[in-house]
Order: structure tokens, then C-alpha cells, then sequence
């Protein structure tokens, strides 16, 4: 158990956040990457040096080299597309033109790229000019996956389809699909004239490009698959998913041909193939990149240096006592105690689970059972006792703030839970279900775990992963929200209430109001909505600009909080649907969760900030960590 330190960062050494991609420039050692701390760096595969080209405003979702490794061009979600000059080490050029996340982007000759976003559209680019050249539209949803081949143009995303398109005039040419589940992933085999869709069913499905026919369908992972990327060599197909599974399978039979060396740090998302076949290459969320053997699956390098702490400690959650206690799970799989209040700031212990670190999204903590409960991305629970003894403010009310020790973890008790990665956990205090922790997760469940371990029920009303849940105040109610667009309430024994509609996109968290008659929720369609929980009805709806939105608390009868990607927060006025928004983080704000009369906020840029909700000015920082160079 330590305590970490937020030294300065003074060179670029990996990534601080996860590395979203990796694509090796043709004929060369020299890798560009792209990472969630918005920077797009060269890793030398031979010397292990490691570069910074720049950053983006925002975090990076993908990068991709062209065919003769010349240009290389990054996708935002700060809606634009660099491209880079990576032998000159410089941007050459910013392409503007979505609206949303920019989520995929493939070269389509000398003079043409393509890219896909959140907004739904695809643009076909003239890259000597930034000009757009056509506007592709038909997705009903967020369009994730693109790939060229013979000048047509392939896409996929979260409206089940996989989509062909002609480069030159933008007709839609073919329609596979709907599938029964989304499809984020997708790649084409030129030498078997094969288009290769991955599903988060975990299969893998394949067409024949020129007949349209479904080929095969390989049920290759138990969670949904995450990357499909074939060899440009052989035609092997590498598939990445949520079971923790990186499988080649054999061009021609589609046999299992080789299982991938696992590194828990793995990004799923990040993996392809080096240019010429003979290795795959991969991120981390510890911000490095990875090197396997194509024909032994084994890992030959990690690049990418430590410095003084491993990991990167992007917060993704937190939870908060009335009295200023605070616990804290991020990207590098640490759960971190600490204390957050006006004049007083500490960052008190960082215990490691007793399997090994890997990325959490997801705590809660409750002073009164003394339990401090995370899930992880590798579908595990870990549920601590937390020693009251060494609390500055103890049960009893007196102040410990004297007491220089550590708050402790301890007596953990894990569990595998087997429903993929663990977005969101509340712990129950109703009679009955005391001490159970109420656990969402990505294979669109919610799990009753009691104190001890133990699967007491299983709720099903997602048909998609289910973001976020917070537990009614007295009665045996949640609600809930996922990727699937639904917005729900429920018993405690699974009977689905109400759902409440009026969302256009993803709902990324839900809140209920201090009395529990209502909830707040927000989604990627940019609003903030409001609804009666006992009959459904929505009360308010009030749009937040063109940032989308990703925490939200219901603060009081008349006001609402949300935190954006962006960094900002949102203070809504229910009375008047006035909205004021402030910018306080450098990355976006993951959660936010009461502390007496303050909210405390976290980022992805490390930090934790005690915020006061009258004027959304911050009283009170605690940083983890430095995430980006100051390059000013």
C-alpha cells in the first residue's frame, strides 16, 4: 500500500490514458498511436523511443496510417481529424466537419480519406484541401467502423448494420442486417474477397463481397467482440472481445488458429496486425504498446516507460461520505482512499486487488456497513472491509483528523462475475437487502450481491450494457440507463416498472432526487431530461449545447448537475431550463457524487475536485496525476 505523488511530467514517455490504437508505417519500426489523453505519439518498435506528434483537444479514439506510410490521421472527440506528417514530425492539416465524436477513418487512395462518427455521418474528404466531398448518410445510430476496399466503402455501428456504399457517387450499394445486437467493429479480406464483422453477440460473422451471401458465423467469444482486423499477409482474421480473448483464426477454415499471450492491461479495441503480417501489435490502458508474435501468440515487447508510478490514474468513478471521505477507482486498477474537504485535501492509501491491477469503472462506499465495493473490466467484484478505526471523522463523531494513518482495506472477497466489465454499483441499506451491492453490467444485467459474494438475483431489463443505477432512498426501487437508449425503473426482484422515454441516443448515467420521486438523466444527445418515477411522465427536457454529457446528480428539488467530456459542469435551473456551464477539468468529468454540502467531481485528467454546487466554483483539488505535457 502507497501513497502517490503527481510529479510533473517533463517528457513524453507512454501514454497517460488508454491507448485507443496502433498502426505501424509501412516499410519502418516506427508506430503512430493514439490514446485517451489526447496525444498522438511514435513508438520505435526496434529502440523503444517513444514520441509526441501533438494532442488533440480532446481524447483520441483511433489513428491509421495510409498504404506507403507518408501521412497518418487521428480521429477526435473533439470532432475533427488530424493529419500528420510523421517523418516532419508535424500536423499538416485539420479536417472539420462533424458533429459528434470521431470514432474511425480509412485512406481511400493518394487523395481521398474517409471517416465515420457519432453524428452519424460519414464524410468522404479531398485530403488536399479539407474539403468534404460527400456526405453519406442512412445510419440510424453512431457509425464506429469503416473500411475501403476496391472503391467501396464498408461501415459499421450501433444500429446492427453492415453497410456498403459506392466512394465515388455515395449510393448506398448493400444492407447486412439488422442483427439482434450492435456491431462496432468491422474489416475487409481482400485475398478471399471477404468482408469480416465482429458483433457484441461474440460472433464473428463473414460475406461475400461480391454475392452479398453470408458465409460463416463463428460464435468466437462469450462478450461482445470489441476489434476484427485481418492479416494482410495470410487473411487470418484476429478478433478481440470483452472475455479477455485475442484469437487468430485460420483464413481458410476459420478454425482456431492461435490464442494471443494475455496481458491484463490489454485495451481490446487497440489490436491489428503490423504491415507486413508477422506481428500484432496493441495498447494498453497503462498507456503503452504491445508486440506479440503472429505465429506463436507470444509477447516479444512492451513500449513504453513506468516512470515513477505504473499505470495511469484516470478517475472513472467516486464515492463521498458527508464528511469528506472519498474512494476512487481509475485506468490503472487501483482503489484509492482519500479525504476532500474545504482547507483539507489528502490522498491517504492505493491498495492493488489481490488478482493484479486492471482498469475499474466502478465503486461504491457506505460509512455505515464499512464496505468499499469496485468492479473491474475483467467482470470481477472486489468487495473490502474499510477499518472505521482510522477515519479522521469515525462513527462515533469525533475528529480523527490528528490520526496521520492510512484508511485501510481489508478482508477482500472477490468474485468473477462473468457478465463482462462493471460499469456501476450501488450499495442497498433496505430491509432485507442490507449490505447487497446492486452491480450493472456490460452484458446488459444488474447482479444482487450480498456482503459475502454471493449472486442473490439477476435483473434483466437492458438489452445492452447498462452504463449506470442508482437504488430509491426507501422503496425497493431502481432505475437505470444503457447503451441501448433505455431508461427504466425496477424491483428488487426484477419485475421492469416503468421505462422512460424521450432520449435519442446512449444514456450514460441516471440520478434520483433527494426524495426519490424523481430522476435526472443524460445521453449522448446532448440534454439533460427530467421524469416523475412513479408514472414515467417527463417534466423536463432541456438541451446542453453541442458537448456531450456524461455524469449528471440530481442536487436538489430545483437543480440539476452535469459533468460533460469536455470538462465542464452543467448547473441546470428546473424552474426557469436555464443552464450555466463551467469549465474546471482539462479531460472529462466521469462521475460526481455528494459530500454534505459540497459535490465532488473526477476526470480523466486525474483529478478529484470539491466543487460548490451555488456557483459551480471549485474549493478544494486533489491530483493524482499529470496527464498532458505543458507545452506552452
Amino acid at each position: 500500500m502507497s501513497v502517490d505523488t503527481a510529479s510533473p511530467v517533463h517528457r513524453f514517455l507512454r501514454h497517460r490514458g488508454p491507448v485507443t490504437g496502433v498502426a505501424q508505417l509501412a516499410g519502418s519500426d516506427l508506430t503512430v498511436t493514439s490514446g485517451y489523453d489526447g496525444a498522438v505519439g511514435i513508438f520505435d518498435l526496434r529502440t523503444h523511443a517513444v514520441d509526441l506528434l501533438g494532442y488533440h483537444q480532446h481524447l483520441v479514439n483511433r489513428v491509421v496510417a495510409d498504404p506507403a506510410g507518408r501521412r497518418v490521421a487521428s480521429c477526435s472527440s473533439d470532432y475533427t481529424i488530424g493529419l500528420w506528417d510523421p517523418a516532419g514530425r508535424r500536423l499538416e492539416r485539420t479536417l472539420k466537419g462533424h458533429s459528434d465524436d470521431v470514432e474511425d477513418f480509412v485512406f481511400a487512395g493518394e487523395s481521398t480519406g474517409v471517416s465515420a462518427s457519432r453524428d452519424r455521418r460519414i464524410l468522404v474528404w479531398d485530403l488536399d484541401t479539407g474539403a468534404v466531398r460527400l456526405v453519406l448518410e442512412g445510419h440510424e445510430k453512431d457509425v464506429l467502423s469503416l473500411a475501403y476496399h476496391d472503391g467501396r466503402i464498408y461501415s459499421a455501428g450501433d444500429d446492427m448494420t453492415l453497410r456498403v456504399w459506392d466512394l465515388a457517387s455515395g449510393r448506398l450499394l448493400t444492407t447486412w442486417g439488422p442483427f439482434d445486437t450492435e456491431t462496432d467493429t468491422c474489416a475487409i479480406d481482400p485475398l478471399s474477397g471477404r468482408a469480416v464483422l465482429g458483433c457484441d453477440d461474440g460472433c464473428i460473422r463473414v460475406f461475400d463481397i461480391h454475392s452479398g451471401r453470408l458465409e460463416h458465423e463463428v460464435a468466437a467469444h462469450r462478450s461482445g467482440i470489441k476489434k476484427v482486423a485481418v492479416s494482410p499477409a495470410t487473411g487470418d482474421i484476429l478478433s478481440s472481445a470483452y472475455d479477455q480473448r485475442m484469437i487468430v483464426w485460420d483464413a481458410r477454415t476459420l478454425a482456431q488458429k492461435l490464442v494471443l499471450d494475455k496481458i491484463p492491461s490489454t485495451w481490446e479495441r487497440s489490436l491489428t496486425w503490423s504491415s507486413d503480417g508477422s506481428h500484432i501489435l496493441g495498447g494498453t490502458f497503462e498507456g503503452t504498446v504491445l508486440l506479440w508474435d503472429a505465429l506463436q501468440g507470444k509477447v516479444e515487447a512492451e513500449i513504453g516507460e513506468a516512470g515513477p508510478s505504473p499505470g495511469n490514474a484516470c478517475l472513472n468513478d467516486v464515492a463521498a461520505t458527508p464528511g469528506g471521505d472519498i474512494a476512487l477507482v481509475s485506468d490503472d486498477g487501483c482503489v484509492r482512499l482519500g479525504r476532500l474537504a474545504p482547507g483539507r485535501s489528502a490522498l491517504r492509501s492505493r491498495t492493488e486487488p489481490r488478482s493484479g491491477r486492471i482498469l475499474m469503472n466502478a465503486v461504491a462506499l457506505d460509512e455505515e456497513y464499512g464496505m468499499v465495493v469496485c468492479g473491474a473490466h475483467d467482470n470481477r467484484l472486489h468487495i473490502f472491509r474499510w477499518d472505521a478505526s482510522r477515519h479522521p471523522q469515525s462513527f462515533d463523531g469525533r475528529d480523527r483528523s490528528a490520526d496521520p494513518g492510512p484508511d485501510e482495506l481489508r478482508d477482500e472477497i472477490e468474485v468473477n462475475l462473468g457478465e463482462g466489465p462493471i460499469n456501476s454499483i450501488r450499495i442497498a441499506r433496505h430491509p432485507g437487502h442490507a449490505r447487497e451491492s446492486f452491480v450493472a453490467c456490460y452484458s446488459g444485467a444488474i447482479l444482487r450481491v450480498d456482503a459475502g459474494g454471493a449472486v442473490r438475483g439477476r435483473i434483466a431489463v437492458h438489452e445492452g450494457a447498462v452504463k449506470s443505477l442508482r437504488l430509491h432512498p426507501e422503496r425497493e426501487i431502481g432505475v437505470s440507463c444503457g447503451a441501448d437508449g433505455r431508461l427504466v425503473s425496477w424491483t428488487f426482484q426484477g419485475e421492469r416498472l416503468e421505462r422512460y422515454q424521450g432520449h435519442m441516443a446512449i444514456i450514460n448515467d441516471v440520478d434520483l432526487s433527494p426524495g426519490g420521486d424523481r430522476l435526472a438523466s443524460v445521453s449522448r444527445d446532448f440534454s439533460v431530461k427530467v421524469f416523475e418515477v412513479s408514472s414515467g411522465r417527463l417534466q423536463h427536457s432541456v438541451a446542453i449545447g453541442r458537448k456531450s454529457l456524461k455524469s449528471v446528480c440530481f442536487w436538489d428539488d430545483s437543480t440539476v448537475i452535469a459533468g460533460d467530456y469536455w470538462g465542464g459542469l452543467i448547473r441546470v435551473d428546473l424552474a426557469t431550463e436555464r443552464s450555466v456551464r463551467r469549465p474546471i477539468a482539462r479531460n472529462g468529468l466521469s462521475a460526481l457524487a455528494r459530500s454534505g454540502e459540497h459535490l465532488v467531481a473526477v476526470s480523466y485528467d486525474g483529478k478529484a475536485y470539491l466543487v460548490r454546487p451555488a456557483d459551480l466554483a471549485v474549493v478544494q483539488e486533489l491530483q493524482m496525476m499529470q496527464q498532458r505535457l505543458d507545452l506552452d
